[in-house]
């Protein structure tokens, strides 16, 4: 998985990264030639007394490590810039994934773990590039090249790295077999700390109100523990790499030294051999240490490689059609037929058997006991999620014919749960109309009862909004929302329990505006209230899913004991009827 993820996404940087192997293995073969420069400088040069030959080998030395430095300098910056825009293409790819992504999709993967996924998981696979460029392409040049040159200065000694490089190659290997699953542990886990947590900061008040500070502490604490725990795990056995490296390093390193200098007083071997076999050696051993520290890595990135591309290659419920209608009859109709809506893997559907319409210049109430299905029948109409058995059809053409685009420039939808974004109230608004007016954005928040607020708060249509609009009241965040989707002028309104936060009053003030507003639209109302729904031109009631009675308002106070129920509930039915 993290190969394929690779080569899908750095394909385009095929430039930077020959630029990366050229420069790394130039740089390389730099560093390789040195030892064999000082071997010389030292058996011809300082054993004999020659300085002018000490003057040019030093020379040269210095000409060979600017090479060095320079070439790795450049193959630094090409390798950042590779590993950086592959970061940006990958949380590119899953933000667009993501947003073509049903609710059925988002509650599958969970907020939390999608977070993690476009955050920690792209850091960790970016991280890896990044250290390939800049370490990994340089190892295998000097190990190689390395273990050549070795050969070259002495091969009697060459029984050292016969030793010292497969017992690296197996402590690595061990290790990375043991890492994996404490690593897609890790991942897991901060999934499930970010689910906790974000659950703790939406519901500050609640905790505070109950009282429950220390139970909630406890609870983050757990969580944390279990992620520190996995992770010193993990880290104890990567730890435990390096200190072997630096072990075989050393005893290999003396190993040379004590062999070679019998070698040496035997007149086998000059000086200047035996210090570079000895810098050979040093280069191999720490060309395999970083192999070893970039072996450390590819667990973890793997892991997260594998998380990243089970998102891109999730395909959303919601699949756009080859040929999309663009053009629509602009008639301001919605129509459910034999709707039906089950979540994967239920034994039951949330929805089944729903058939009702809703013309220009009417209003279809939906109504019923939580759990109803109201919510999830709303959000079958703008494509949030799409039917199971059935069809919606928008001016006569199913939607799922239709453009997307197209689709959500047709619908006003405000939300049960109405949701503001950082910002400005004229910055919220424009989510509606992007090119909208002054004068068209007081109009759409003077008939969703929002101008006064609005006007007396510090700059008006420029007053900051903070995210999720939590500086304003339950009530104000509904009107704004409702201004949002006015100013669209859409054909079709959606209000899924937009008045629950509203008194009596405003919710009067408001529908009495509402009525001229949307005369030439279709409007859906979901409501819990029978006293806001009482006008509407039909009533759909849901039971468990399924419509028990459509009808108007005087109609199913005596034919639907369902919506008897629901009202007597609120009132008796002789207020509800008067």
């Amino acid at each position: 998985m993290l190969w394929h993820l690779l080569r899908e996404r750095l394909r385009r940087y095929r430039v930077l990264l020959g630029l990366v192997v050229f420069f790394q293995a130039v740089q390389a073969l730099a560093s390789l030639y040195l030892p064999a420069l000082n071997a010389r400088l030292i058996d011809q040069g300082v054993t004999q007394g020659d300085r002018g030959y000490i003057w040019r080998m030093g020379a040269m030395m210095a000409l060979t490590t600017l090479v060095q430095i320079g070439f790795a300098m450049v193959a630094l910056y090409c390798g950042a810039r590779a590993s950086m825009a592959f970061g940006r293409d990958v949380r590119a790819a899953l933000f667009h994934q993501i947003n073509q992504f049903s609710a059925r999709e988002v509650a599958l993967f969970g907020a939390p773990s999608l977070i993690t996924r476009i955050t920690n998981d792209v850091q960790q696979v970016q991280m890896l590039v990044l250290m390939t460029c800049t370490m990994l392409v340089a190892a295998p040049i000097t190990a190689v090249g390395g273990v050549v040159a070795a050969l070259q200065q002495d091969v009697g000694l060459s029984w050292v790295l016969l030793v010292a490089i497969p017992v690296l190659v197996a402590t690595v290997g061990l290790a990375i077999a043991k890492m994996v699953p404490q690593f897609r542990r890790m991942q897991d886990q901060i999934d499930r700390i970010n689910e906790v947590l974000r659950e703790q900061l939406s519901g500050v008040r609640v905790l505070r109100a109950f009282v429950r500070e220390p139970e909630e502490t406890e609870r983050f604490g757990r969580v944390n523990q279990s992620l520190a725990t996995t992770a010193l795990r993990a880290g104890r056995i990567q730890a435990l790499m390096f200190p072997v490296v630096m072990a075989v390093v050393n005893f290999s390193s003396v190993a040379v030294l004590w062999f070679g200098a019998e070698r040496v007083a035997a007149g086998e071997m000059s000086v200047g051999a035996l210090i570079a076999f000895l810098t050979y050696l040093t280069q191999i051993l720490i060309a395999v240490m970083m192999a070893t520290f970039m072996a450390s890595l590819v667990p973890r990135a793997a892991v997260s490689a594998e998380r990243i591309q089970t998102v891109l290659d999730t395909a959303s419920s919601v699949v756009i059609a080859a040929n999309p209608v663009r053009e629509l009859p602009r008639l301001a109709s919605i129509e459910l037929r034999d709707v039906a809506f089950r979540y994967p893997g239920a034994e039951e559907a949330v929805l089944s058997g729903v058939t009702a319409s809703c013309r220009a210049g009417e209003t279809l109430a939906v109504i019923g006991s939580t759990g109803a299905g109201k919510t999830t029948l709303v959000n079958l109409i703008p494509r949030l999620i799409d039917v199971t058995e059935g069809s919606v059809l928008l001016d006569g053409v199913d939607i799922r014919l239709i453009d997307s685009s197209v689709l959500c420039s047709r619908i006003g939808l405000v939300p049960q749960q109405p949701y503001l974004f950082s910002g400005t109230v004229a910055s919220n608004l424009g989510y509606g109309k992007p090119n909208a007016n002054e004068e068209e954005m007081w109009e759409a928040l003077r008939i969703a009862q929002a101008a006064d607020f609005v006007s007396a708060m510090p700059g008006g249509l420029d007053a900051t909004i903070t995210q999720g609009g939590t500086n304003v009241s339950g009530g104000q965040r509904q009107r704004l929302a409702i201004a949002r989707a006015l100013i669209a002028k859409p054909e079709v309104y959606i209000f899924d329990d937009s008045f629950s936060a509203l008194d009596l009053a405003t919710d009067a003030r408001l529908r009495a505006a509402l009525a001229p507003a949307t005369a030439d639209a279709a409007v859906l109302i979901v409501a819990q209230r029978a006293s806001t729904i009482r006008h509407a031109t039909r009533i759909l009631v849901l039971d468990d899913g399924r419509p028990a009675a459509v009808g108007t308002h005087d109609e199913l106070l005596h034919t639907c004991v369902t919506y008897q129920e629901i009202v007597a509930s609120q009132a008796s039915v002789d207020e509800a009827a008067a």
